[in-house]
């Protein structure tokens, strides 16, 4: 769990944006709509069948341009 204490003279805007900066290392928001929904098994297998050509295909115009 995230936490952010607030210092003695620390603005609410500094110590909420080292919050969602932590939030965001730590994956928490991703974790978070990840689990919003049920996905099928069928469904995140086809999801990271994508995923993997997806990165493939760009890892390969990325060599063609080097």
């Amino acid at each position: 769990m995230a936490k952010q204490e607030k210092r003695p003279g620390e603005s609410i805007d500094s110590v909420l944006r080292k919050f969602k900066k932590k939030i965001k290392e730590e994956g928490i928001l991703n974790e978070l709509r990840k689990r919003e929904y049920f996905e099928k098994p069928s469904e995140e297998r086809k999801r990271k069948e994508k995923a993997a050509i997806r990165r493939t295909r760009q890892q390969q115009r990325a060599d063609e341009l080097a």
